[in-house]
């Protein structure tokens, strides 16, 4: 025990933080490098993560891989007003969700319903072949949301 708390006192005050920083250093060079710059900058910010309140429509998906995509929207004069997501899966998963909501603002629903995992990965330059899975995950919760307000508006 004595022996542990004389190491611990050798130890500099900032050696954890530095520590962290430089896992954390490390982390993001390997992603930025395996997804690329577009990516990269998209997993850091996220601007779209979280659920959206009193949501129109859900649309939530489970790729084979085992990530869920969570999409919800607010629809306004059948145009997509605002979009959301949650996934509790991998940055690949969160980064193409991202995209997916991105490009549905703002749209009808028809154009809405057209997005693909095609043009979610045209605006992901350099993403892994082996990671696309997630963009057609991604697009899939979207067409599921949409499906959803449409079971739930009035008739």
């Amino acid at each position: 025990m004595a022996d542990m708390q004389d190491r611990k006192a050798a130890c500099p005050p900032d050696f954890l933080d530095d520590l962290a920083t430089d896992l954390q250093s490390g982390i993001d060079a390997t992603a930025l490098e395996h997804y690329g710059p577009e990516a990269f900058r998209r997993w850091k910010t996220l601007p779209a993560m979280g659920r959206v309140p009193k949501a129109d429509g859900v649309g939530r998906l489970t790729g084979a891989c085992g990530d869920t995509i969570e999409i919800s929207l607010t629809i306004d004069a059948e145009k997509i007003v605002t979009c959301g997501f949650f996934s509790d899966g991998c940055g690949a998963s969160q980064v193409c969700a991202s995209v997916a909501v991105e490009l549905a603002v703002g749209q009808d629903l028809e154009s809405a319903y057209d997005i693909t995992d095609t043009d979610i990965l045209a605006l992901l330059p350099g993403f892994p072949a082996d990671e696309a899975h997630c963009a057609f995950l991604a697009a899939e919760a979207l067409r599921a949301a949409l499906a959803d307000a449409a079971r739930r508006a009035p008739a």
